[in-house]
């Protein structure tokens, strides 16, 4: 299976939450695991605020920044189509960000035919158009 993981669940492999063991698992049992290249700006903004508003140590900030740039080596980073992006905005009201992740695990779809291809987030509205668009979305709680 390929995980195309949105930044909404790709988080949840280095803050724990509710969903955080779920994404592990899924990751666990993914071939490949995708991510558009703009989610290493949007993670490292999600921790460095994290750490600003006292939910890490600098010790653990530090810890977990680490981790999350080792891991990026081994994810799939693939582009985003802005032209679809732009469309995805129209079509279904997503915001920027949205819409480029969408556009992105839609390239991946292109190119792995017949593959067994999987979408994560936590945004509710990315989810429904991810599958209005023929993606199987794996649910968080």
């Amino acid at each position: 299976m390929i995980l195309y993981l949105g930044p909404s669940s790709l988080i949840k492999l280095y803050v724990q939450d509710e969903d955080s063991e779920m994404v592990r698992r899924w990751v666990h049992e993914a071939e490949i695991v995708a991510v558009c290249r703009v989610a290493y700006a949007e993670i490292a903004a999600a921790l460095d605020a994290r750490h600003k508003g006292g939910d890490f140590s600098t010790k653990d900030y530090n810890r977990v920044v680490s981790a999350f740039a080792d891991d990026w080596a081994h994810l799939a980073v693939v582009d985003f189509d802005d032209i679809e992006a732009g469309r995805l905005v129209r079509k279904y009201g997503l915001h920027r960000m949205a819409a480029i992740h969408l556009s992105a695990v839609l390239l991946v779809k292109k190119s792995a035919k017949g593959l067994d291809l999987a979408f994560s987030s936590a945004d509710v509205d990315l989810c429904r158009a991810a599958a209005a668009e023929g993606l199987r979305v794996m649910k968080l709680s």
